[in-house]
């Protein structure tokens, strides 16, 4: 049921609103939206009189939101976003079949966009349309239908559908240890180690499975695997990295392996949707399409 009419303001009004809380002043909103500075007067005072609250502090020319007013306008720019991104995606697909995803920046260059030849081949109706996200987020104020996470599942309002785990190994450039003796995990610490920005217990977590306690492990922290690649092919240390991204720099010798083989993480890959979004048929065709490719697949996608 939709809310009555009172509680239902212009869009225009809260545009106006929503443009004075971020830029200050009633000469910038009108300028941002092409209008007059007695039109958006005019809008902001509609919208008080039918919400019956004072939202616009007026000091001489100047204008600012009560604190109540901002309260609303924090809410209100989400519900604003959703409407815009919903009228993009209309205009894009104007008979509907798109389904707007959250990934991770290396699983969509290296695993996910090179399938997509086959998604659009097998579901030419339905499109799919990509942003990266590194760390969770809630579905009510982002724009999406579905997220690719790795970690846990547990976001509330969800469902989900785990598709992989991960394998990692240590690298580093040859010259950082080609005047040591690495026996034992333990060897490890007396080297800087990089870090992950969305893994912060990567490397305790990998010396625990190998029986070692490492607390409080510190060393540079990168936010994307493509930067901490990068940091070690240059020396600066031991990036503890999935198998899948390293194995192209061990095959061409710019990184070796610092110790051991690839172990299984403590962490998993999943696709993760509101359950309000599960009956949506783009996202039950994209979920199931992604089985088939967790199947059969030996590496993982990240």
């Amino acid at each position: 049921m939709i809310a009555p009419r009172r509680f239902l303001p212009s869009i225009a009004s809260l545009r106006a609103l929503e443009a004075l809380d971020r830029l200050g002043s009633a000469t910038a909103v009108a300028e941002e939206l092409s209008q007059t500075q007695s039109a958006v007067s005019r809008q902001l005072q509609a919208l008080e009189t039918q919400l019956g609250t004072e939202l616009i502090l007026r000091e001489r020319k100047k204008m600012r939101l009560t604190p109540a007013a901002q309260d609303y306008v924090a809410e209100i720019r989400a519900a604003l976003q959703q409407i815009a991104q919903a009228s993009l995606k209309l205009q894009v697909n104007p008979d509907g079949g798109s389904l707007n995803l959250a990934i991770l920046p290396t699983f969509g260059m290296r695993w996910l966009v090179p399938r997509l030849a086959e998604f659009a081949r097998l579901h030419p109706d339905v499109t799919i349309n990509m942003s990266t996200r590194l760390n969770r987020f809630n579905f009510a104020l982002e724009p999406f239908d579905a997220a690719i996470h790795y970690g846990t599942p547990d976001w509330l309002g969800t469902d989900h559908l785990k598709l992989l785990e991960e394998q990692v190994l240590p690298v580093c450039a040859p010259d950082l240890i080609a005047q040591d003796t690495i026996a034992h995990p333990r060897d490890l610490l007396s080297f800087p180690l990089l870090q992950i920005q969305t893994r912060p217990y990567a490397w305790s977590q990998w010396f625990a499975s190998y029986g070692v306690e490492a607390q409080g492990i510190t060393g540079t922290v990168y936010d994307q695997f493509t930067t901490i690649t990068q940091a070690a092919i240059h020396g600066l240390g031991i990036a503890l990295l999935p198998d899948y991204l390293a194995q192209p720099e061990l095959q061409s010798g710019r990184l070796v392996a610092a110790y051991g083989t690839a172990t299984r993480s403590l962490g998993s890959y999943f696709l993760i949707w509101p359950q309000e979004k599960s009956r949506n048929k783009s996202l039950r065709v994209f979920r199931d399409w992604l089985v088939t490719q967790v199947e059969t697949e030996d590496g993982l996608p990240r």
